[in-house]
């Protein structure tokens, strides 16, 4: 059984500016609206779906900064 590779997510978010919280959003394809309402929310209170598409994601952190 291959295990899944997740993103740091969680600690991204905490580090993360606005702008590259927003690129990680854009990446998974969230719209131009909710990016403007999530950017500034905590991660633990983004959706547990959006939390997980965010860690399952092919996304790399140096495709972010």
């Amino acid at each position: 059984m291959v295990k899944t590779q997740t993103f740091d997510a969680g600690t991204f978010w905490k580090n993360a500016y606005a702008h590259q919280r927003g690129k990680l959003l854009k990446k998974i394809n969230v719209s131009e609206e909710q990016i403007k309402e999530l950017v500034n929310k905590p991660y633990i209170e983004l959706s547990s779906a959006l939390r997980f598409e965010i860690e399952t994601s092919d996304v790399q952190k140096s495709d972010l900064i």
